[in-house]
């Protein structure tokens, strides 16, 4: 599967807890995150060195990206950010306050890089303050509608039964958006990327401890046993479904799934084979949000031909997505037409440019 960087657009009315998510997820010591934010000194510098990250840190010198009206100054710092010596593993952008996030979208999705793709729009949402917010800023509701993942956030600040109702309130606003309700911020990186498979040395007696190290075990007091860890069964649990196949599928099928997703469908991804004998290709299914993007490539030598998909969100309906997934295999008699791969094309992402050299 091609490696590509993904871009994280983190918005949200000021106050909401932008900077506290990126602190909390700047905290795993096994992930390299590359920030683009306004303000560095509101960002926990501690968690960036415990994370190794300060010299992957970049900013718009005015302030502030989403207004930046030169896309290409954007495109140098994701050139900067994903050129493969940073080792990052995903690219997180801090909207400000009430920003228009619609340009940072068009920005991440329309990018020439090859290294990166985009990873979607993360709108964080005060739970004690959203309705006296939204009647004084109308557009927040628009920007909602825009997310692929809301952040119900200082959850633990109001009573469950307000909670519930204002996870309903915008639960019917958004639709089949994935709403997860957490407090400081706290959010399983699981649910928005793909962690790396590193393993962490485990250290040696008479090894001196690094600097990051030693600020991990700073922080990690922090991290697992702070104040608030009474608020604990308020997190979200998501939620991770996998499908297989080894009979291929109908790519009408398996698109109409992919546009009409189950609700609280975040991402998606995987390799799919479909039931068209004039083409043969292994066809790469990557999906954020209402974002769908696929890459028809080969299929390696003794390679088994199976399509697997994991599909990733909360509060996910496993029997029925399951059953929905199940009818996209093909078990007609007859093949299929070149002409089923027509939906797919619509997806197809243009070819990575060569990195040769570099």
């Amino acid at each position: 599967m091609s490696r590509r960087i993904p871009v994280l657009v983190v918005a949200g009315f000021l106050g909401a807890g932008k900077t506290t998510l990126l602190n909390r997820l700047l905290r795993h010591r096994d992930v390299r995150i590359g920030v683009v934010v306004n303000d560095f000194g509101a960002v926990n510098i501690d968690a960036m060195l415990v994370a190794g990250q300060v010299d992957a840190m970049v900013s718009l010198g005015n302030g502030c990206v989403c207004c930046a009206v030169d896309v290409s100054e954007l495109d140098d710092l994701f050139d900067r950010l994903a050129h493969p010596k940073q080792k990052i593993d995903v690219i997180v952008v801090e909207a400000s306050g009430l920003a228009e996030p619609r340009n940072l979208i068009r920005m991440v999705a329309g990018s020439d890089n090859p290294r990166i793709g985009y990873g979607g729009l993360i709108e964080v949402v005060d739970a004690e303050h959203f309705p006296e917010s939204r009647d004084r800023h109308p557009e927040l509701a628009t920007h909602l509608r825009m997310a692929d993942l809301v952040v119900l956030n200082k959850a633990d600040r109001i009573a469950p039964e307000a909670l519930e109702r204002l996870r309903g309130d915008i639960t019917e606003l958004v639709g089949r958006t994935p709403v997860y309700s957490t407090t400081h911020g706290r959010i399983d990186p699981g649910l928005l990327f793909d962690l790396p498979a590193r393993t962490a040395r485990e250290p040696r007696p008479g090894d001196q401890l690094s600097f990051d190290e030693l600020l991990l075990g700073e922080h990690d007091h922090d991290h697992h046993c702070d104040e608030h860890c009474d608020h604990h069964h308020l997190h979200d649990d998501y939620d991770s479904i996998s499908f297989t196949s080894t009979t291929d599928l109908n790519p009408r099928e398996l698109i109409a799934v992919l546009e009409d997703p189950p609700p609280g469908l975040f991402r998606a991804k995987g390799v799919l084979a479909f039931a068209v004998p004039d083409d043969q290709r292994k066809f790469v299914l990557h999906m954020v949000g209402r974002h769908i993007t696929v890459e028809p490539t080969q299929w390696a030598r003794h390679e088994p031909r199976t399509s697997n998909l994991v599909l990733i969100g909360t509060g996910l309906d496993e029997p029925g997505i399951t059953a929905r997934l199940d009818a996209t295999v093909h078990t007609g008699p007859e093949p299929l037409d070149e002409q089923e791969l027509l939906p797919i094309w619509r997806y197809v992402a243009p070819e990575p440019a060569s990195t040769t050299g570099e």
